[in-house]
């Protein structure tokens, strides 16, 4: 499935890379996007997000030590800027919300968990975190390569379709990344960019995506928390 991304306002960055698998070309349109900004924003002041509000999402999780030691060395970069942290557990890539979690119920997720067992889905795909970025309300890795990651996307969001789910975002509007420190109040992006550029310097870490989760997410103070719901192995590579 041909995947083409278009540019959209609330993405980040707001246009596509030149090059959807190009390390390289990744990680610069990511800093090229971060350095136009000038005002980091509190990522928490999100809409949809109430006292004891549950949505439901897809996610790719990784259960790599090598990332993990990575991003503390990284989050231990940034602590000065006093943003929230990512914890070991919680590192994730997020492909879409699903909807709330109080109207869905266990047999609908069921049945898009099966229906997406019937898809075309990649094979299982390495991905590479890349350090380091940020977003308005983040610090990230850049990761590579976005194909096989649109195209999974694109293949849950049919999924959702034919179940009669509701419509999952825009394949065209993703911009993958994987976060390790929530900005938790207003401030000059540049404090953050002075933080970040040398850890540009490091190696990237080396991910293998085997499988796609269903989570049920709520928030607690400064931290998302999820439990899986629903996981579907991605294809072997033969």
């Amino acid at each position: 499935m041909t995947v083409r991304l278009v540019p959209h306002p609330a993405s980040f960055p707001t246009d596509p890379p030149p090059d959807l698998d190009s390390a390289r070309a990744l990680a610069a349109h990511d800093w090229q996007a971060f350095d136009q900004v000038t005002t980091m924003v509190n990522h928490w002041d999100r809409p949809g997000w109430g006292p004891g509000i549950r949505a439901v999402y897809w996610l790719l999780t990784f259960s790599s030590p090598l990332l993990v030691d990575h991003a503390q060395q990284c989050q231990a970069a940034v602590r000065h800027l006093g943003f929230d942290e990512i914890d070991r557990e919680s590192l994730h890539l997020t492909l879409g919300r699903i909807g709330l979690a109080d109207a869905l119920s266990r047999a609908q997720l069921k049945n898009l968990a099966a229906a997406v067992s019937r898809q075309r889905l990649p094979h299982g795909f390495p991905l590479s975190a890349i350090p380091m970025t940020a977003s308005r309300g983040a610090v990230r890795y850049s990761v590579a390569p976005w194909t096989p990651v649109l195209a999974l996307h694109a293949e849950l969001a049919q999924a959702s379709s034919a179940v009669g789910m509701p419509p999952l975002s825009a394949t065209g509007h993703l911009r993958p990344h994987l976060g390790i420190a929530y900005c938790n109040r207003t401030l000059p992006a540049s404090e953050v960019r002075t933080a970040i550029e040398p850890l540009r310097m490091l190696p990237p870490v080396h991910l293998f995506a085997d499988r796609v989760q269903i989570v049920e997410m709520w928030r607690v103070e400064g931290a998302y928390r999820w439990q899986a719901v629903e996981e579907i192995p991605l294809p072997e590579t033969t």
